[in-house]
């Protein structure tokens, strides 16, 4: 995952712990040990214990446990919406602007699976700075899929919708699926976004 914002702040003195790709790898670990434990119970000590490294280790890049808490959602929103955009960008008619749109976040998704479970279940519990930045790249994501149904209402290629109100739907069926999904079941995360889209643009009737 590319380095977030918050790999920035100045580390603590002392020497480096050594591990390939630190920040990477301690904020892999740790979206793999909220996920599973959830964020109040997890601490810097089995963090570290997870990782090999002692507690001096995961400080010397990141001061607290909200730091890394933040810097997995930021990492995940701009990750998420640089990959999600390149994908849109490969069609032109909106039914398949659409269709890139869910199955590329579904792919991110699968891909990131700790990181989203983070995210989605423990949004609210973000730095109020912090906090900002990820609304700042929520909010543009989401334009990004208002965008798409909006140019296929104007086209004709959709008809008359709420844009707010689908896209809401669209990120919904989308998002839950961090509550019950597990990579390595029967369908990719891709194939069942394939689905949701068929059922979106088709319609249940015979």
């Amino acid at each position: 995952m590319s380095t977030s914002p918050l790999a920035a702040k100045r580390p603590r003195a002392g020497r480096p712990p050594t591990m390939a790709a630190p920040r990477e790898r301690i904020l892999e670990e740790a979206a793999r040990l909220f996920a599973r434990c959830g964020y109040e119970s997890s601490s810097i000590a089995d963090l570290a214990a997870a990782i090999g490294v002692s507690k001096a280790a995961i400080y010397h890049y990141y001061t607290t446990k909200q730091d890394i808490y933040d810097a997995i959602i930021l990492d995940v929103l701009a990750g998420l919406t640089a990959a999600v955009s390149h994908a849109v960008s490969q069609a032109t008619a909106a039914p398949e602007r659409l269709r890139q749109f869910m199955v590329a976040h579904a792919r991110y998704f699968e891909d990131h699976h700790a990181q989203f479970v983070t995210m989605l279940i423990g949004y609210s519990g973000m730095a109020i700075t912090e906090r900002e930045d990820a609304a700042r790249l929520r909010d543009g994501y989401e334009r990004l899929l208002r965008q798409i149904i909006a140019d296929g209402i104007a086209r004709g290629e959709f008809r008359s919708l709420d844009v707010a109100a689908s896209g809401r739907a669209v990120l919904s069926m989308l998002n839950w699926m961090a509550r019950w999904y597990q990579p390595g079941g029967a369908q990719t995360a891709e194939a069942i976004a394939a689905g949701y889209f068929d059922l979106l643009s088709g319609g249940m009737n015979a």
